[in-house]
Formats: C-alpha cells, sequence, structure tokens
C-alpha cells in the first residue's frame, strides 16, 4: 500500500502548517506539503498518495477534476481526513458541504458559517475505545480545545471523541463557579469504499487547538524540513501520529 501522505493547508510551513509537519516527521511519516495558496491539481497530476489530509485549504482551490481523483483514490483504498478551520468543513470560506468530499467524509456539515470560538474551554470527552486513542489519557486526564466547526456524525460512522463546554462564572460573593454545558462531536471516523475517513473538528495549531497542544509529560521538539521548529506536549503529538496512522490504514 502507498504510505505517502498529501497536506494541504494551515497556511504555510513558515507558520500554522508548522504543528503537524512537525509530528508527521517526529514519526517519520512520508509526505508532500502544500501550502493555503497553492492549488492541488499539480500535486494531484504528480504523484499517488495513501491519504489526503485537508486542513484549512481553500476549496477553491480544487477543480472538479481533482475531486473526482481524490474520490476515486479513497474508494481504492487511500484515506481522507479533514482538519478543522476557517476554511475547513463550511467553517468561514470553507464550504466544503457542497463538494464531493461531503459524500466521502464521515459527517454531515452544516450549509452555513459552523465556527465555535469560545473563550471558555471545551473539554474532550472520550466516547468509545479506538485505535487512536488507545493509550492516551483522554479519561484520567483531560485536555480542551477553545474552538471548533460545528459538525455531525453519519449514521454508520462513528464518534471517537466529544467536546463539553465548561461553563466558568462569578457569584455576587465573587466565588468561582464551575459547570459543564452543551457538547458537540470533535472526533468522527468512517470508511467510504475501501478508504477510511475521519473527521476532527477542531484545528492542529492555535488559536483553537487551545491548551491541547501542550497535552502530555513530556516536551517534544521538532522541525519539518523547511518549518519553524516547534515544541508540543507528548500526548498532543501521540493522538495526531495516531489519528494519521489509523487514517492511512
Amino acid at each position: 500500500m502507498n504510505k505517502k501522505i498529501l497536506y494541504g493547508g494551515d497556511t504555510s510551513l513558515s507558520t500554522a502548517a508548522s504543528y503537524l509537519a512537525g509530528v508527521l516527521t517526529y514519526r517519520g511519516l512520508d509526505f508532500d506539503y502544500l501550502a493555503s495558496d497553492q492549488p492541488i491539481r499539480p500535486a494531484l497530476s504528480g504523484s499517488k498518495y495513501g491519504l489526503y489530509i485537508i486542513s484549512d485549504y481553500p476549496v477553491n482551490n480544487w477543480r472538479e477534476e481533482d475531486f473526482d481523483l481524490v474520490i476515486g483514490s479513497v474508494k481504492a483504498g487511500a484515506g481522507l481526513l479533514m482538519i478543522g478551520g476557517w476554511e475547513s468543513f463550511h467553517g468561514l470560506a470553507g464550504e466544503y458541504h457542497a463538494s464531493p468530499l461531503a459524500e466521502a467524509l464521515p459527517v454531515e456539515m452544516s450549509s452555513q458559517d459552523d465556527r465555535v470560538n469560545s473563550s471558555q474551554p471545551w473539554i474532550i470527552e472520550q466516547c468509545t475505545s479506538h485505535f487512536i486513542v488507545e493509550g492516551l489519557p483522554f479519561q484520567r486526564n483531560p485536555s480542551y480545545v477553545g474552538g471548533f466547526n460545528r459538525i455531525k456524525k453519519k449514521e454508520n460512522a462513528t464518534e471517537v471523541l466529544r467536546l463539553r463546554r465548561l461553563v466558568i462564572s462569578a457569584t455576587p460573593d465573587t466565588s468561582i463557579e464551575f459547570a459543564t454545558g452543551e457538547s458537540d462531536a470533535l472526533l468522527v471516523v468512517g470508511s467510504y469504499g475501501a478508504g477510511r475517513t475521519a473527521a476532527f473538528a477542531s484545528d492542529v495549531a492555535p488559536h483553537w487547538v487551545g491548551g491541547f497542544v501542550d497535552w502530555g509529560n513530556q516536551r517534544i521538539s521538532t522541525q519539518a524540513e523547511g518549518a519553524e521548529e516547534v515544541e508540543v506536549g507528548s500526548d498532543y503529538a501521540g493522538f495526531f501520529s495516531r489519528l494519521v496512522e489509523w487514517t492511512l490504514g
């Protein structure tokens, strides 16, 4: 099976893309990168990939035949992973809900702005056992994010992680109270043809990723070729490594 990855989006390797690119490099995963201002067509013309990662990558970088090629590849066994952001799912300018990727992804997307920006944390809750979360301390030491795209799992998909809003308020006597509120899907996985698919509703890089980027007892410094060096938490790196490896198959 082809194990090469095409990763498109998150602006550039000198900015937000340095995080996921750093994790891929740390895990020894082979990938080609497309900045958010680059069309996807040249990459599709030159190589075949085992996984397509779309993360804050504008929908107008695609032509109809590009979607057809990727969808056909996923049906034949390649993986497809979408990570959240202002140009993912619907977002502010993503509008993937009207693209052929909507059929392949394991979630239903909104036809209008789906962004949730929060000044208070959304706690990550594990919903079920899965390879992606195996061995990670979601249940005993949960982390949080600060924003996400609102998505809904399809009928035959599996929701692995969910978000729960933490409500922090002050009482008249100035003491602080904590309560939990509404919840939304964070990680949903599924399949399309012979390929594995996944949707992660938050971002992989600041600002939406919040404290999740520092999750873990150890610090990992990593740097992809041509990218800025980043320092992240060991469990953050473990989670995104497993997410990519599972979807890659």
